[in-house]
């Protein structure tokens, strides 16, 4: 389809001259609107004001400026229709052959936390119409969203002599509806917020491609990286400055060291093997904390995750040694660090800025047949607590909420050991609570740690007091969980046998 003429109305004026100049020298006559009218006289580019076209001007502040049978009957007419020709030429409509449309900015507008009234103007109301209209009618024009097409669209005009192909319109359309359904869904999502309805009858959740990745969980398996909008930090803002592409595995271990290390507020590492911490410590700086760390687990931590809650330096890296890691994520890195991480070749470093405490955000989970949307976990405060037993945790407070907001990030059934600010042993994912505290026991030997004196977390009630027991034999002395049992007043029983405190949270931390 050759393009006669171009309907040009863009917030995003990226790119906007050298396509509006190169459709002007290839005889394309450009109508447009408002700011965008006024950018290409600005710049030499003769363009005629939508309302001169339609012979209606732009009323009510704007609002209604392109919302015309000229201007929708000239994109929406199928040419090779004798009906929708004749309309044409009844109505002295011309058609429009290309248009190039990209939205009012209200995420912009939200993200930067505009008042209620400010927001609701940037609701685009004639914008998604004509993308709409042109994406329909893709068999007979083309349709543009995004400044990164205008190359590829000059490029096959440049060919074509002003045509494009069917193919490159299709793709385009797609593209356009894409845009749109992120749009509406960016809206509907803000309104429901400001009705306070986290879960509305119809509930849509949109993201950008950031990367397409080699191949997904499996190498059989396709796979994409998208991106959702958000404020602050996050694996999805990241600069990634070395290393080769992130894989599928890369990037879900990454978050999950991500969201553990950003809990904590002292200098903080974090060892992530299979989306499971096998070394986590707090300590005065991350040079200490990752030694801590790495010695719950040393043979997991090969080949793992790591990630910080304070830049990266020197002394941290070169305590480093020689151990395997696939990615490295933290809020910075000075010259000194980079150089010495940058003969580790396949080293995928991550810088993420400034690390915050995780803000509320909700979380989908894909299911058969549909998916699961809940609010995020939370985290225990040491008000929150209820001691139960004759045994005071007090002096294993720390250590107590340290190691239950571990317990938050590893799969149930969860069983932490902590001491020191650091994991001593990690039972993860089993049908059984109790093969978790033998797994928490059994790898804290094999690490060569004395799990006398260390806290015991769980990330749900004791069914059974035979944990308590297990706990007693291992030289526990203080548990936290959440309580809830039938039984809990046997557990607690058997607890006081063995000289054990123990605290209720009142919440449980499964993760499935």
């Amino acid at each position: 389809m050759t393009i006669k003429r171009a309907l040009l109305s863009v917030s995003d004026k990226t790119g906007l001259i050298e396509f509006a100049s190169f459709l002007a020298k290839a005889g394309v006559e450009i109508l447009s609107t408002g700011g965008t009218a006024k950018a290409l006289r600005d710049a030499k580019i003769t363009v005629t004001e939508v309302s001169d076209y339609t012979g209606s001007p732009e009323i009510m502040d704007g609002r209604v400026k392109t919302l015309h049978p000229k201007v929708h009957g000239g994109i929406l007419a199928i040419r090779d229709n004798k009906e929708h020709q004749k309309a044409l030429s009844d109505h002295s409509i011309s058609t429009i052959d290309l248009v190039v449309i990209n939205l009012y900015p209200f995420e912009t507008t939200v993200a930067k936390g505009a008042d209620f009234a400010t927001c609701i103007e940037n609701i685009d109301i004639g914008g998604p119409s004509m993308v709409r209209s042109a994406a329909k009618n893709h068999s007979f024009v083309t349709i543009i969203v995004d400044p990164s097409d205008y190359a590829g669209v000059m490029e096959e005009m440049k060919a074509g002599k002003n045509a494009t192909l069917p193919a490159t319109r299709r793709m385009l359309a797609a593209k356009a509806f894409s845009r749109t359904s992120a749009y509406d869904s960016a809206i509907s999502s803000w309104f429901n917020r400001q009705n306070d309805l986290p879960f509305p009858a119809a509930l849509t959740i949109s993201g950008q491609l950031k990367q397409s990745l080699h191949y997904g969980e499996n190498p059989h398996q396709k796979a994409a990286f998208y991106a959702t909008s958000g404020n602050g930090p996050s694996l999805a803002s990241a600069k990634q400055v070395q290393g080769a592409e992130l894989s599928y595995n890369n990037l879900n271990d990454a978050s999950a060291a991500f969201e553990l290390v950003r809990e904590f507020d002292q200098p903080a590492v974090v060892i992530v093997k299979h989306a499971n911490p096998c070394g986590v410590a707090v300590a005065g700086d991350i040079t200490e904390a990752f030694k801590k760390a790495l010695a719950c687990d040393q043979v997991s931590a090969y080949g793992g995750i790591i990630a910080t809650n304070r830049p990266l330096d020197k002394n941290f890296c070169d305590a480093l040694g020689k151990l395997f890691l696939e990615v490295m994520i933290a809020p910075d890195a000075d010259d000194t660090a980079k150089s010495a991480l940058s003969s580790r070749k396949k080293l995928k470093l991550l810088l993420a800025g400034k690390l915050e405490k995780p803000a509320a955000k909700m979380v989908v989970k894909s299911i058969s047949g549909g998916f699961l949307y809940q609010e995020d976990d939370t985290v225990i405060t040491k008000d929150a607590l209820k001691a139960v037993t004759k045994a005071s945790a007090s002096t294993h407070m720390d250590d107590l909420l340290f190691a239950f907001t571990v317990a938050k990030h590893v799969k149930s059934n969860t069983i932490v050991l902590a001491r020191g600010g650091a994991t001593v042993g990690i039972g993860a994912g089993q049908m059984s609570r109790i093969d978790s505290t033998r797994i928490a026991c059994w790898k804290a030997k094999g690490a060569g740690l004395d799990t006398k004196g260390c806290v015991l977390a769980s990330d749900a009630f004791f069914p059974f007091s035979d944990n308590v027991d297990m706990a007693a034999e291992a030289g526990i002395t203080a548990i936290i969980q959440p309580g809830g049992s039938i039984r809990d007043d046997e557990v607690i029983a058997v607890a006081d046998k063995h000289g054990i405190a123990m605290v209720f949270t009142g919440i449980r931390h499964f993760r499935h």
